[in-house]
C-alpha cells in the first residue's frame, strides 16, 4: 500500500484509490456499497478510506444511488413535549436501520408546513414522516407520492390519502377520561384544545379539521350526551394555541357565572397553564376544578395534586412511523397500514367528586 497523502483537503475517492492500488470505479463501488469486488480490494479500501479518514460526499453517493439516507420529519410543534417524544422514537429507530433524521416545525400552519415538505424533498430526504396541521389541506401531501417518496402520518390519519399512518385512540381515550369525571359527578366539564377555527369559536365537529382533535371532541360529547348533559358543546373552547392565549382562555372560562368544575386539557402545555392560572388565584385544586390532560408529561406527576392524565405510548408512536417508512423505502407495497395503539387512563389526585368539591372555583377578581 502506498504512503498516504498530507492531510491537507478532504480525502477524494480517487485518494483513497490511489492509496490502496486499486482502480478509482472499484474504491468507488467499496465505498458506495455497490457492485462486486474482491475482499482483498475491499479490505484495501476500507483500510485506506481508515487511514485517509475519508467522509462520503451524501450528494454524489445520492445522486449514484438515489439514496440520501436520510428521513424528514414535520411535526406541529417542537416545543410541545409529545412531539418531543414522538421524534425521538423516530430517531432511535431511524439510526438503528442507518438513517439520519431532518426535522422541522410546522407550527400547526398548513403553509409552513407546505414549504417545509418542499425543503426536505428538495434536499432529496428518501421518505417523509408528517403529522399534518389539516385533513382539508393535502395537495402538498400529495405531491410526496408524486416525487417518488413514501409518506407516513403521525399522530393524524387523513382518510383521503393512500398513505400508511400511526395514531393513537384518541375518540375512545376522550371516552374514558369524560366517563371518569361524570361518574364522579362533574356536569359542567370544558375541553380547552389549541386547535382553531377562523372564527375562533366552536359550532360543531365539522369544523375541526384535524382528525386527532375531531375525534376527541367527538367522544367528549358522546359521553356528555349518554349522560344527558345537554350543554356540553357549549364549553368545547377553541385556541389554546400559546401559553398567553391558554391564559385567557382559561381567565374568561373561571370567571363565567357557572364556572365549569372541571376542564380536560388536550395537552400537557396548556394543562400547565391552567394549573398556574388556578394556583395564581387561589383555586384549590381538586377541591374547587379538577384537571385531566392527555399526555403524561414529567410534571403532572410532581404536582401538588399530581394530575390525572390520558398516557399516550407517543414514543412508541413515532418509533413506528419510522419503521413503517423504512419498510417502504425496502421495498415493502402491501396496501396503506393504520396503526391505533392504545391509551391508558392513569388516576392520580386532581379528580374530585363534585359533591365533596367545593361550590365554585369562579375566578371573582383579577
Amino acid at each position: 500500500m502506498k504512503e498516504p497523502q498530507p492531510k491537507n483537503t478532504a480525502a477524494t475517492v480517487a485518494d483513497v484509490a490511489r492509496l490502496s492500488g486499486v482502480s478509482k470505479a472499484t474504491a468507488a463501488r467499496v465505498l458506495g456499497g455497490y457492485g462486486t469486488v474482491s475482499d482483498k480490494a475491499r479490505d484495501a479500501v476500507m483500510l485506506a478510506a481508515q487511514e485517509l479518514d475519508y467522509r462520503p460526499n451524501e450528494l454524489a453517493r445520492s445522486m449514484t444511488t438515489g439514496r440520501s439516507g436520510t428521513i424528514g420529519v414535520v411535526v406541529g410543534d417542537i416545543e410541545n413535549p409529545f412531539f418531543g417524544s414522538a421524534v425521538r422514537g423516530i430517531s432511535d429507530a431511524a439510526r438503528a436501520s442507518g438513517f439520519n433524521v431532518v426535522l422541522a416545525n410546522s407550527g400547526e400552519d398548513v403553509a409552513a408546513e407546505r414549504a417545509a415538505i418542499e425543503t426536505l424533498v428538495a434536499k432529496r430526504v428518501d421518505g417523509l414522516i408528517v403529522s399534518p396541521a389539516q385533513e382539508s389541506a393535502i395537495g402538498h401531501l400529495e405531491d410526496i407520492g408524486h416525487a417518488g417518496r413514501p409518506l407516513v402520518l403521525l399522530d393524524r390519519a387523513i382518510a383521503a390519502l393512500a398513505v400508511d399512518s400511526v395514531t393513537a385512540d384518541d375518540r375512545q381515550a376522550a371516552e374514558a377520561v369524560t366517563r371518569l369525571l361524570v361518574e364522579r359527578g362533574h356536569r359542567e366539564i370544558a375541553y380547552v384544545t389549541a386547535c382553531d377555527t377562523p372564527t375562533h369559536l366552536y359550532r360543531d365537529t365539522r369544523d375541526i379539521l384535524t382528525a386527532s382533535v375531531r375525534e376527541r371532541i367527538e367522544g367528549f360529547l358522546e359521553v356528555g350526551a349518554q349522560a344527558g348533559i345537554a350543554e356540553m358543546p357549549r364549553w368545547v373552547r377553541l385556541g389554546a394555541n400559546t401559553p398567553d392565549a391558554t391564559r385567557r382562555l382559561t381567565i374568561d372560562l373561571l370567571r363565567e357565572a357557572t364556572a365549569p368544575s372541571a376542564i380536560i386539557a388536550s395537552d400537557s402545555l396548556i394543562a400547565l397553564e391552567i394549573f398556574k392560572v388556578a394556583r395564581e388565584h387561589g383555586i384549590e385544586m381538586p377541591e374547587a376544578l379538577s384537571l385531566v390532560t392527555f399526555h403524561d408529561a414529567a410534571w403532572t406527576a410532581v404536582t401538588t395534586p399530581p394530575v390525572t392524565v390520558v398516557r399516550q405510548p407517543v414514543y412508541e408512536m413515532g418509533e413506528a412511523a419510522a419503521k413503517m417508512l423504512i419498510e417502504r423505502l425496502s421495498g415493502e407495497r402491501c396496501a396503506p397500514r393504520h396503526l391505533v395503539l392504545p391509551t391508558q387512563l392513569v388516576e392520580r389526585a386532581s379528580v374530585a367528586v363534585r359533591g365533596n368539591q367545593s361550590a365554585s372555583p369562579r375566578i371573582r377578581s383579577l
